[in-house]
């Protein structure tokens, strides 16, 4: 099972928005230096914390690359739910489509020209 800091999954990386994972990103590789001088000094007391860091480092740089590339998407950022506004009655468009519209006309410029000018139709015999 791979080792890696519970607070930097993947899933929870795809929620940052860009600043923060540059954010998250310095702070990683400030932890890795510090782990690193801690390996070298003999003080390191938890070797698998390097493994972990380096692999969240190598999270957050595979999420910034795949935004850049559009293979994930960016988060879009929702300050606060605001309410619709309700627009009046004649303002609603016709839930129709754009053909059927055209149809549309065109049926009702043809039942015109056949009709009547008394307004009644009248069947030939």
């Amino acid at each position: 099972m791979a080792v890696g800091s519970k607070e930097l999954a993947s899933l929870e990386l795809d929620t940052f928005e860009d600043e923060r994972l540059i954010d998250e990103l310095k702070k990683a590789k400030e932890e890795l230096f510090n782990l690193r001088f801690q390996s070298a000094t003999g003080q390191l007391e938890s070797h698998g914390r390097l493994r972990a860091v380096k692999r969240d480092i190598a999270r957050i740089y595979t999420v910034i690359r795949e935004r850049e590339l559009g293979i994930r998407a960016t988060p879009v950022v929702s300050e606060a739910p605001a309410k619709p506004a309700k627009k009046p009655a004649a303002a609603k468009k016709s839930t129709k489509p754009e053909a059927d519209e055209a149809t549309d006309d065109a049926e009702t410029s043809t039942d015109a020209s056949s009709a009547d000018p008394s307004g009644t139709k009248e069947e030939a015999k």
